[in-house]
């Protein structure tokens, strides 16, 4: 079987690609070029750099595979940089890399692979794929403190049909084990928590695209009193405690952004609850989306499923207990046990 085996640089993805090698597949390597820095070179920091490329083909060298750096730029920015800007100019707080996979990472994988006459697209993520007579399941990573079904929850059944994930089923220090015993350089990598394309602070990186994003506001405590100025409303999310710039005997939040006014309402934990959220465009792995009625809904990455219910529209959850910062911009995930149901972006939230 002829494979692409998608390769980040990182342990994961090496590992992923040599397991199937050692499974006696033809396996071609490839790292996407997402970024790239104003002379066009890959950027030196965060994640998709040059060194991680570097990683990437002498992971391939070593375990004699071929290697190439495809290029997915221009997609990149219109599909993802851009309407991160506008996101964040709303007061919305998106997730990138969620939108990278939804729109330009597997799509691009996936369509290369195809050109390549490859049966297979192999991913290092946390993520389970189980082959039913009904069709597809997704289901979430052995490990779960690495689970990464939540970023995947746009995949259906199309992609699932031509994806593995080969380290879904171990644990990390295992990963991290075959690649030592393999002699793997990236065996001892630290794992990549950054934005590709934000090579210092996002809040920085906004200014610098956007000079118009630092517009002077007021900060608003619950009640509507003045209790501070910030420098743009790009500085903060829903549900921000560190930073506010302003001081109180205890911790107050980040409860509402207002970017027309460049205004930021802040207030103490639980003072705003909410009973649920309403999705944009949700997809769903099983190609329909599931039956209405109780449900546990994941609204952050690394969050726990909660408990709740999906409305007749597919579009609408109610969670069983009143929810603090449900942020608009964000993922809402829908599972069933270990497995992902689907999801979609939040674009409204429901106040109690």
């Amino acid at each position: 079987m002829r494979v692409l085996a998608a390769m980040s640089g990182g342990v994961d993805s090496s590992v992923a690609a040599a397991l199937m090698v050692e499974e006696g597949h033809d396996v071609i390597g490839a790292t996407l070029k997402l970024w790239e820095g104003p002379d066009g070179r890959l950027p030196s920091r965060g994640c998709c750099t040059l060194s991680d490329s570097e990683d990437a083909r002498r992971v391939a060298a070593r375990i004699g595979i071929a290697y190439y750096v495809l290029d997915a730029t221009e997609e990149f920015r219109a599909g993802i940089v851009d309407p991160f800007i506008a996101d964040y100019l709303q007061g919305r707080t998106p997730n990138p890399c969620i939108e990278c996979n939804r729109i330009v990472k597997f799509d691009h994988l996936l369509r290369w692979a195809r050109d390549l006459d490859c049966d297979l697209v192999v991913t290092g993520h946390y993520a389970r794929i189980l082959h039913e007579v009904d069709g597809f399941r997704l289901l979430r990573g052995i490990d779960r403190d690495k689970d990464q079904s939540y970023v995947l929850s746009m995949l259906g059944q199309e992609q699932l049909r031509m994806l593995r994930f080969p380290v879904g089923g171990r644990r990390k220090e295992a990963v991290r084990g075959i690649a030592a015993g393999l002699g793997l350089r990236t065996a001892e990598k630290p794992d990549s928590q950054d934005i590709c394309f934000v090579d210092d602070d996002y809040r920085a990186f906004l200014r610098r695209e956007v000079p118009a994003a630092a517009r002077p506001g007021p900060i608003l405590d619950e009640d509507g009193s003045v209790v501070g100025g910030h420098d743009g409303v790009v500085d903060f999310t829903i549900g921000q405690r560190k930073g506010l710039g302003v001081a109180f005997g205890e911790p107050r939040y980040v409860h509402e952004i207002r970017p027309s006014s460049a205004t930021v309402v802040i207030g103490r934990r639980g003072a705003v609850r909410f009973a649920g959220l309403r999705m944009a465009h949700p997809s769903w792995v099983a190609g329909h989306p599931p039956a209405p009625g109780p449900t546990h809904v994941q609204i952050r990455a690394h969050g726990e499923p909660l408990p709740a219910v999906l409305d007749d529209d597919a579009r609408t959850v109610h969670f069983s207990v009143p929810q603090d910062d449900v942020a608009s911009g964000q993922t809402a995930v829908l599972y069933e046990g270990e497995q992902v149901l689907g999801g979609g972006t939040i674009t409204e939230t429901l106040r109690e």
